[in-house]
């Protein structure tokens, strides 16, 4: 075998394996696609009741409450960075870098420090790597969040949050994130998450602009009755409706995350199809070449042969 064919085979052979982790880590993906919609839309309907509760009680009560008021003057925002923790996702991690840029720049331009918290080894690296300040990072759960890590992230962030600017504290806190709006399309976007925006009860939570605001799908509000307080109440259920806030864009972020990296993975193994097909395809026109030649040189010595014979 000529050495050409060699190259070519040995080429088809590792494409060939390079193609079997492709597809094994394809159908992977594809099945906890599913399981990470499930358990977002598990979530939902807890979400959406507290989330009326909390418009309820800070719209109709009209506490001054931390969480709800706007500060006079903004001079430090924290950025919570939602990514991955591995790769193989296609531009994912990159689109979800760039949008937390633009909020960056956005929020600069404004006159205000960020401070950036981070959640899963690709954005904490990309950060690390420039030399970026994180005041803190958590990873290794991106592909399956629970309730426990994000109240480990509410808690951080509230503790920042009611922290005077002085000391290191934050005046608003916001969230980028991948939501997952189906299989193929998926839009990284930036929330606020405090302080809360807080609508009449009469617009039944619905708000607008990129601030997050407390939304409710219910027409109108139910009448509640707070005790002891609705300031104690507001203490008790905001740090809860964060959390959950936070949840639900962890769990967002999972099934995005698993459906870019199933679309990659299946355009890497067309690609290493169309690979083999092509090595296959100059290999076979190797073997050709080499066949060709060496029929010529047994002509060629075959003619030399009786040349030298016709002359004895």
């Amino acid at each position: 075998m000529g050495a050409q064919q060699r190259v070519f085979k040995q080429k088809i052979r590792s494409t060939q394996s390079l193609r079997k982790i492709f597809k094994a880590m394809e159908l992977i993906a594809a099945s906890r696609i599913q399981k990470a919609v499930a358990r977002s839309k598990a979530a939902s309907p807890y979400s959406t009741a507290l989330t009326r509760a909390v418009s309820a009680v800070a719209s109709e009560s009209n506490v001054d409450h931390v969480l709800t008021s706007e500060p006079e003057t903004i001079t430090r925002a924290a950025v919570l960075v939602v990514g991955p923790d591995r790769g193989f996702a296609g531009a994912y991690a990159a689109n979800l870098l760039r949008e937390a840029e633009e909020l960056i720049r956005l929020l600069r331009s404004e006159g205000k420090d960020v401070a950036l918290f981070t959640v899963g080894g690709k954005a904490e690296n990309y950060y690390t790597f420039r030399g970026r300040a994180i005041e803190k990072s958590w990873t290794g759960f991106s592909e399956t969040p629970t309730a426990e890590k994000a109240r480990e992230i509410g808690e951080a962030l509230l503790e920042s949050f009611t922290t005077e600017t002085a000391d290191g504290g934050v005046d608003e806190i916001y969230i980028v994130f991948t939501k997952f709006v189906s299989s193929v399309k998926k839009d990284p976007e930036y929330r606020r998450l405090l302080p809360l925006a807080v609508v009449d009860a009469e617009a039944a939570g619905a708000t607008t602009g990129q601030a997050d605001a407390l939304k409710s799908d219910a027409p109108a509000f139910p009448l509640y009755e707070f005790e002891p307080s609705a300031e104690a109440v507001l203490d008790a259920l905001l740090p809860r409706y964060i959390d959950s806030r936070i949840l639900s864009a962890l769990l967002s972020a999972s099934a995005s995350e698993q459906a870019s990296r199933q679309a990659a993975m299946k355009t890497a193994t067309d690609n290493a199809d169309d690979l083999i097909k092509t090595y296959t395809r100059l290999a076979n026109t190797a073997r050709q070449a080499e066949i060709t030649q060496e029929l010529t040189e047994i002509v060629g010595g075959a003619d030399a042969l009786a040349a030298s014979s016709a002359g004895d």
